[in-house]
């Protein structure tokens, strides 16, 4: 009997590595699906085709579809966050300490996204929905992203009167560096991931936003080098050479 999952994939860093463990863990047909906003980041989107050839390289037996859903209204209709409205400037590392809620955050994102992908569930006859969320997001006020968010969704689906979808979020419990070790034992090609909010013209990443700081925060802790660009990535020299950090 073959395993089917549904993943929320949007081709950063967490949720590559989420694709890479469905697999490893004996998932046969894996659909994931893709949302596209409107948001600044839309670079991550682009590194969904060559995330799926690195998994079909390494599990050819897997069956993997993708769906780009276009969800754009939520641009519209949620322009309080800095991923929808390019009038807000991004959060920089250093000055969240304490927020309750960053403003990064896109109200009731998660909540619309993972109900699409339980309609795709429930449709398909499959029973597992994954998604990225990680340890660090819910530390850092993303309310979607906590152990009583998704119980309280998953008792909310439980209703269901002829078929139960379970949502699981298997990064939860994980740090930036114990996912970038799984990355790594997995054969996650980092390269192939984006994690930066900023959209800089350069087209480099930003150090300062928090999503990429606590990135590289995440590789230099397990003696790796990130091996994306900045603009700071002078520095990131430095740093790499005074922690030993080393290619993957």
């Amino acid at each position: 009997m073959k395993r089917k999952i549904v993943l929320a994939f949007s081709g950063g860093m967490d949720s590559s590595v989420l694709l890479f463990m469905a697999a490893d863990q004996g998932y046969s047909e894996i659909h994931t699906i893709t949302f596209d906003y409107g948001q600044r980041h839309k670079r991550e989107i682009q590194c969904i085709p060559l995330q799926q050839q690195n998994l079909q390289s390494k599990y050819p037996s897997v069956k993997f579809t993708n769906k780009v859903l276009d969800v754009s209204y939520l641009k519209d209709i949620a322009q309080t966050s800095s991923l929808t409205n390019t009038d807000i400037d991004n959060p920089v590392i250093g000055k969240i300490a304490g927020d309750a809620q960053p403003v990064s955050y896109v109200p009731f994102r998660n909540q619309m996204f993972l109900t699409i992908c339980c309609a795709y569930a429930e449709s398909n006859g499959i029973d597992m929905v994954w998604y990225g969320a990680a340890q660090i997001d819910s530390a850092a006020g993303y309310w979607d992203t906590s152990d009583c968010f998704i119980e309280s969704f998953n008792s909310l689906i439980a209703h269901n009167r002829t078929h139960r979808v379970n949502i699981q979020a298997p990064l939860l419990t994980m740090s930036k560096a114990d996912i970038i070790r799984e990355g790594a034992r997995l054969g996650v090609k980092f390269e192939d991931t984006w994690t930066c909010y900023s959209n800089h013209e350069s087209g480099l990443a930003d150090a300062t936003t928090p999503s990429s700081s606590l990135r590289l925060q995440g590789f230099v802790s397990v003696g790796y080098r990130d091996p994306i660009q900045y603009l700071q990535q002078d520095k990131l020299e430095e740093i790499y050479k005074d922690n030993n950090c080393v290619k993957l």
